[in-house]
């Protein structure tokens, strides 16, 4: 059931799995306000009931970053030009890039565990949408870039975080730094990649993996998901205490006696 289909993304649930799909491979998914408004939506539309977000995107590419046009004096017709955005307020600024960031920080709902499905480019914005999911599996042609820098730029899509937390202060740096390609392979043994696999096997591969995030009670993988991700910021002790908190909820959930 398609819930949603404009502006370069379409949104589809069959059963607990919702699958969000860039849709211009013309243009190689390149982003822009409009498509970020677009999974915004996408992101309210998810039914309750889903349980797992497939990203995934048409054509040879993932994505290929923001649309250069933002930065043309003529700018996207109908949108906002970043060359004018300069020249407004720090809060406006301030305020115009958090509606944008929308689009990649409901990827790690609580209640949901999304999972990105990369083939061809990943660069800066389309990166950032990749670092936005909680899984990634991505094809053997994958390649992933943080360009901005290079451009004068920082990355502000909401990727500093879960890239420092992956590879590091260090190598994130350095890929932020250089704007280097990643390729596949090291996106797979650094961790930003769980599952490398041949491009031509990259939907049932993801498929695999929607089935077997199924497959475990929804409360136990919601509970497992809020402790793993609170393990961060906790102590060693607070994080002990943290499990004994969510077993006990769960014990008592098995046993018919939850809230």
């Amino acid at each position: 059931m398609t819930l949603l289909d404009k502006d370069g993304v379409r949104l589809a649930v069959d059963g607990a799995v919702a699958t969000v799909t860039l849709t211009n491979p013309a243009k190689r998914n390149v982003q822009s306000p409009a498509l970020w408004r677009a999974l915004t939506e996408a992101g309210r539309m998810v039914p309750g009931d889903a349980r797992v977000v497939v990203l995934r995107a048409e054509g040879r590419s993932f994505s290929a970053g923001l649309d250069r046009q933002a930065f043309a004096p003529e700018g996207i017709e109908g949108e906002l030009n970043f060359g004018d955005l300069a020249h407004a307020s720090d809060q406006e600024i301030d305020e115009t890039i958090a509606v944008f960031q929308e689009a990649f920080t409901w990827w790690r709902r609580p209640d949901l565990v999304s999972v990105a499905a990369v083939q061809g480019h990943a660069v800066g914005a389309g990166f950032q949408l990749a670092l936005a999911a909680d899984l990634c599996v991505c094809a053997d042609d994958a390649q992933f870039a943080m360009r901005e820098t290079s451009l004068g730029l920082v990355p502000d899509l909401t990727g500093t975080h879960p890239l420092v937390r992956i590879l590091g202060y260090s190598r994130a740096l350095e890929v932020c730094a250089t704007g280097r390609f990643i390729q596949a392979e090291e996106a797979e043994r650094t961790g930003l990649a769980n599952l490398v696999v041949p491009a031509e096997e990259l939907d049932a591969a993801v498929s695999d993996l929607a089935a077997a995030l199924l497959a475990a009670p929804r409360n136990a993988v919601v509970e497992t998901k809020a402790l793993l991700a609170g393990a961060v910021t906790r102590t060693y002790e607070e994080q002990l205490s943290a499990e004994r908190a969510a077993q006990a909820r769960r014990l008592r959930d098995l046993a018919g006696i939850g809230d």
